[in-house]
């Protein structure tokens, strides 16, 4: 009897899987999170026994839990040897089966995403796609060869999975969400059939073609990507120790959790607002902190501290020194709404940074703005921007503006943010089409 289950991570869009023999009382975790609790939980739940991991490759978006699965369980991990991992392993080749009690799970060599990418079949009627086919769109090609490279090698694995048959379902290693693919869809399971005919990366027939679309990424890339790739390559990452209360944060960074309104009506100087209940935590954080920058969170409570230093530590920000409940706030950060925004526009020596990336800027923009995404605000410096004007941060709804204009007043910057609204309110921007678009 297969035993299935899915598990999705929110924040990081990434899914994972638990499959097994019921009967048999065994099963094994496909591409597990770092935090593997919920599947020794559901393990347990099900009265199965955990024999090993699968994974479909090297994520490059988050640490896997496969160290921690050897250190604490003795699980051994198998991939295939193009991954080149410094950990012990068990090869997957490309048309062998694992047996899992009467379940068979034969691997399929699907390269494009990083050449080592394998998909999973269980039993001739489940696909697990990893990183390969998603539900209405295709992995990027970039992460781990050049684009073009990986390109061709991802349209000859696509046409191997639209081989297994319409009835086939299909199960993506990731969702909406992501930033291993474009345009993907919330949807956590489709099948050939329905991807076939729907799915835009599916309807080339030409690998050239497919080639020229499929290595023009607009999408940025994972913050971290190298980090993230080294650590799950490497020795096993074993989970970090509690996080403990300091009670100052001395020369760290200050990584303010809270929601934003917290932060904006009072905050430690210097500190970056990141909201832990805004979405996608993991990777914004990654985006404005830098790589070994020793950390402090200020949160409300342990437990929001604690949530998260797990969705931290899930994307390779391990250095974190505790976190702070009830500091001295002494810095507000002023905020706008889009009525505001309306009437300031006037104001001459006003600064409006649109912190959206540039392609979102080229459906409509507001015109005067400056585009400066807010992920690179931190890395590339602020030069671009006057320091004796003012400046308002504006995004398509907020929380980037938010978390841009904490940045910026970091940096020593007159500025206001949008928070509660943007670009989308707006009816009367501007168009801009690329030479070639």
């Amino acid at each position: 009897m297969l035993l299935f289950r899915q598990f999705v991570n929110e924040d990081l869009g990434c899914a994972s899987y638990l499959v097994g023999d019921a009967q048999a009382g065994s099963a094994v975790v496909v591409d597990p999170a770092f935090a593997i609790e919920d599947y020794l939980a559901f393990a347990e739940q099900e009265g199965v026994r955990l024999e090993r991991v699968l994974e479909t490759h090297t994520h490059a978006d988050h640490v896997s839990g496969h160290g921690r699965f050897a250190l604490e369980h003795g699980l051994p991990v198998a991939i295939h040897p193009l991954a080149e991992p410094d950990y012990p392993f068990e090869p997957l080749e490309d048309g062998q089966v694992v047996a899992v009690g009467s379940v068979r799970i034969r691997v399929v060599h699907t390269p494009g995403h990083r050449p080592e990418h394998c998909s999973f079949v269980l039993d001739g009627e489940l696909a697990l796609t990893g990183d390969s086919m998603f539900v209405g769109a295709a992995a990027r090609p970039d992460l781990a060869v050049a684009a073009r490279e990986g390109a061709e090698d991802l349209y000859h694995s696509l046409g191997r999975l639209l081989d297994l048959g319409d009835n086939v379902q299909i199960y993506p290693g990731h969702v909406a969400g992501s930033l291993c693919g474009g345009n993907m869809s919330s949807d956590t399971s489709s099948t050939i059939a329905r991807e076939r005919a729907t799915n835009e990366a599916l309807q080339f027939r030409d690998v050239q073609e497919f080639v020229l679309v499929s290595a023009s990424v607009s999408t940025p890339r994972p913050p971290t990507t190298e980090r993230v790739v080294a650590l799950n390559r490497g020795p096993w990452v074993a989970w970090p120790g509690a996080l403990q209360e300091v009670e100052a944060a001395g020369d760290a960074t200050v990584l303010d959790v809270r929601p934003f309104h917290d932060y904006s009506a009072g905050h430690i100087p210097g500190a970056i607002s990141v909201p832990v209940n805004g979405g996608a935590f993991g990777t914004k954080s990654g985006f404005v902190l830098m790589p070994g920058e020793r950390i402090v969170l200020h949160a409300r409570s342990e437990a929001e501290a604690r949530e998260a230093a797990g969705k931290l530590w899930a994307v390779g920000i391990l250095e974190l020194e505790g976190y702070l409940l009830a500091p001295d706030t002494p810095t507000t950060l002023p905020v706008l709404d889009v009525d505001e925004l309306r009437t300031l526009l006037e104001s001459p020596g006003l600064q409006l940074v649109d912190v959206r990336e540039t392609s979102e800027r080229d459906s409509g923009y507001i015109p005067g703005s400056t585009n400066v995404p807010y992920r690179l605000l931190r890395k590339l410096g602020c030069g671009a921007l006057d320091r004796s004007k003012p400046v308002v941060t504006v995004c398509e709804s907020g929380p980037r503006a938010a978390i841009a204009a904490s940045l910026l007043q970091r940096e020593g910057f007159d500025v206001s943010a949008v928070a509660g609204g943007g670009i989308a309110d707006f009816s009367d921007t501007v168009a801009f089409r690329r030479c070639g678009a």
